[in-house]
């Protein structure tokens, strides 16, 4: 979690985005083997960031999870960061997410954000690579999703990451395809990705950056066989894209991707190659993230001379904003369109029983 970010929230609803997708896939239930997929339209919901308040934990979380469970949802993701950036990184924090996740009805997929893991290392006694091999454990033990109905995914299983004890498979890389749209999470993380804060892992962030580049570039091969109409990417980070807004994320050249504040740069490398095969892919892309806690859908991601890449979307997630109890416990429904031309549509969602300066009528 950075510490630079304007403490009030606004919220940016660009016009509503749409995609169009080709044939399905297919979603498995992982106890029964049923399969969901088909050819027709579908919605999927979006959440992080959450909790960072009992408040939150105890009201704003579960109410959101049955507002989620009251819709038709073909799967939900949480983009990342289970609690605050100072708080304790004890084992309730994982145990009581590991409820909430098993308490949708959908499948529920989950990439780790860096309140999780890489800050850990602010409180004496942990370790941020122990933490992350407790999720991997706890999250990432099997090849299907957690939740009440789950959906089997593709597992980066080559050890090209590191744990405690070396080189680990990086697990929680996952990837997934359904009504010809294909998903994957990636671990990329605020904190400079690793890079800064407290205890940087210079070996840890190369090893996993690699990796992410890798699984990215192997999610494009796949879709491009798959013949999908779109991909959406899922990970914490909000890398910076522009020179627009260094309150919420580095400040970065758009056309050359170097950070220009002169910090360690943890993204630059996965960004130009993210670049480059969103440009040959040509089709839609979307990029979903949390971490600077602005919800927001946007086309920050310029070419190398300077044009907008029109087919990708940048997709903000609600989230944090403790200091206002439940005023940011909402969560986005995206539709899935087989044919349509855009491929995904963005619906907020603000959960009704979260309202706090509007109450609902």
């Amino acid at each position: 979690m950075r510490r630079r970010f304007l403490p009030a929230v606004a919220v940016l609803i660009v016009a509503t985005v749409s995609t169009s997708l080709a044939a399905a896939a297919g979603l498995e239930d992982g106890d029964s083997g049923h399969r969901r997929g088909g050819h027709g339209a579908y919605a999927i919901g979006l959440w992080g960031d959450l909790p960072y308040s009992t408040t939150q934990a105890t009201v704003g979380v579960p109410n959101l999870i049955a507002d989620m469970n009251r819709q038709d949802l073909a799967f939900t993701a949480h983009d990342g960061d289970l609690k605050s950036g100072s708080s304790e990184c004890t084992d309730a924090v994982y145990t009581q997410a590991l409820s909430y996740f098993n308490s949708l009805r959908a499948p529920a997929i989950f990439t780790p954000g860096d309140n999780d893991w890489v800050d850990c290392d602010r409180t004496a006694g942990y370790s941020s690579l122990a933490q992350l091999d407790k999720e991997r454990k706890l999250f990432f033990s099997t090849p299907f999703t957690l939740g009440q109905h789950r959906l089997r995914q593709d597992v980066q299983s080559t050890p090209l990451c590191l744990g405690v004890s070396g080189n680990v498979p990086c697990v929680e890389n996952r990837r997934w395809s359904l009504g010809g749209v294909t998903f994957a999470t990636l671990n990329i993380q605020g904190s400079c990705n690793n890079l800064c804060d407290t205890a940087p892992d210079q070996a840890e962030y190369a090893a996993r950056n690699q990796a992410d580049i890798e699984w990215m570039q192997q999610t494009f091969d796949e879709a491009k066989s798959r013949r999908s109409a779109a991909i959406m990417f899922i990970s914490q980070a909000d890398p910076g894209w522009d020179l627009t807004d260094g309150t919420r994320a580095p400040l970065r050249d758009p056309q050359t991707l170097a950070e220009t504040d002169g910090q360690l740069d943890g993204f630059q490398e996965f960004l130009v190659a993210l670049r480059e095969q969103v440009i040959a892919f040509a089709k839609p892309v979307a990029y979903v993230h949390g971490d600077s806690h602005y919800f927001r859908i946007d086309k920050p991601f310029l070419d190398s001379q300077g044009r907008r890449l029109e087919n990708f979307t940048r997709v903000e997630t609600f989230g944090d904003h403790q200091e206002n109890g439940n005023n940011d416990v909402h969560w986005l429904k995206v539709l899935v369109n087989a044919r349509g031309r855009e491929v995904f549509t963005y619906q907020p969602q603000i959960v009704p029983g979260n309202r706090l300066a509007v109450p609902a009528p």
